[in-house]
């Protein structure tokens, strides 16, 4: 099947307080608004769910709702702030991190939290609908220059991509080295879930200390408890403790894991996280492309949040720490750097067929 597209090219003046439909083809809708706080926010829908992007704040995926839930961390926002700043609009599904440096900087480090790329303002925003091999889909795209005199030059073109009645979407970014010299990326793809009580973890790399690993350094930003350290110190020995979400289990203020994955025979890694009722939510991506698993869980009275895997080029220790271990990715002059993943929730026969796959892939 020939591919075929659409393409709207959105502007701010489209987005006001009311929001009113831009384009619909059967079950696959776009609708537009603006939060009570001025972000300007697209609405995508396919008869399956639905999700809320910021189209021109960091091409976010502020929020997602697939089998009848929201699959979206719980934090202190109801809504997404007009800031740069990371901490102060918190709570989105899907945030991109990068590309000139990301993690958490240390005293070496000069560079924001997670980088420029999580509230960075896009300069283009791009509605599409169209049909491929797979099917018709509706997705949302962008592309954001940014340039810093003597030091640097690229651009980020994200994309998201929601078929007819699917439950799972694709997301995709490129990277372009605009320099006629060479560019060091970093880049992590923040995918914040909501964690269930009792929801079981699987995924495809084995649960033993050499292949999941346990983060011991104390970020800046945060405070910890009496007991924290024992609790980070059971986990290093048995990281099989942590895959049933127990509601006891102190993942406050956070715990984070380096998981060394295992892929299928097509190249992607699985992470599920399952619930009671057999549903899961599923992360999927390639290895050869983000090389480096993370895994992020924070459950506090005020937040809520499981990064079932963050899909990244290097560790989340800030820029001057990745460089030294020799994780940060190097982009030749005018070079392109694209990463491919896919999330979002699976019925249970679905999950049952993942989990059997990722079983599969550990024997």
């Amino acid at each position: 099947m020939a591919s075929h597209a659409t393409t709207l090219h959105l502007q701010p003046g489209f987005f006001t307080e009311r929001e009113r439909t831009l384009i619909e083809s059967g079950p696959l809708r776009a609708s537009v608004f603006r939060f009570d706080s001025g972000v300007c926010a697209v609405r995508l829908s396919n008869g399956a769910g639905q999700l809320v992007m910021l189209p021109f704040q960091g091409q976010q995926i502020w929020s997602a709702e697939f089998l009848g839930r929201d699959l979206t961390m719980r934090s202190m926002f109801t809504e997404p702030h007009a800031t740069r700043n990371y901490l102060e609009t918190y709570g989105g599904f899907l945030i991109h991190c990068g590309a000139t440096a990301m993690g958490v900087p240390t005293a070496t480090d000069d560079h924001p939290l997670h980088g420029e790329l999580p509230n960075a303002p896009y300069q283009h925003a791009t509605l599409v609908l169209g049909e491929d091999a797979k099917g018709q889909y509706i997705g949302l795209g962008g592309r954001y220059q940014h340039t810093v005199a003597f030091s640097h030059n690229y651009s980020a073109e994200p994309f998201v991509k929601l078929r007819a009645g699917a439950t799972v979407l694709e997301v995709t970014l490129t990277v372009a080295n605009l320099k006629r010299s060479e560019m060091e990326l970093m880049y992590l793809a923040h995918a914040n879930f909501r964690p269930v009580n009792d929801g079981r973890l699987s995924y495809s790399a084995p649960a033993d200390p050499g292949h999941v690993r346990v983060r011991t350094s104390i970020p800046s930003h945060i405070r910890v408890k009496p007991g924290y350290a024992e609790f980070l110190a059971r986990l290093a020995q048995s990281p099989a403790d942590h895959h049933m979400l127990a509601p006891g289990l102190a993942f406050d203020p956070e715990v984070v894991f380096f998981i060394d994955y295992r892929t299928d025979p097509a190249g992607w890694a699985h992470t599920l996280q399952v619930h009671p009722d057999g549903s899961a939510d599923v992360v999927r991506h390639r290895p050869d492309q983000l090389r480096k698993g993370v895994r992020w869980i924070c459950r506090t009275a005020d937040q809520d949040a499981i990064g079932i895997i963050l899909p990244a080029t290097a560790e989340p220790e800030g820029y001057s720490a990745e460089k030294a271990k020799g994780n940060l990715l190097v982009l030749p002059p005018g070079g392109v750097w694209t990463c491919n993943m896919e999330m979002g929730a699976l019925n249970p026969a679905e999950a049952a067929e993942e989990s059997a796959l990722i079983e599969r892939i550990l024997r």
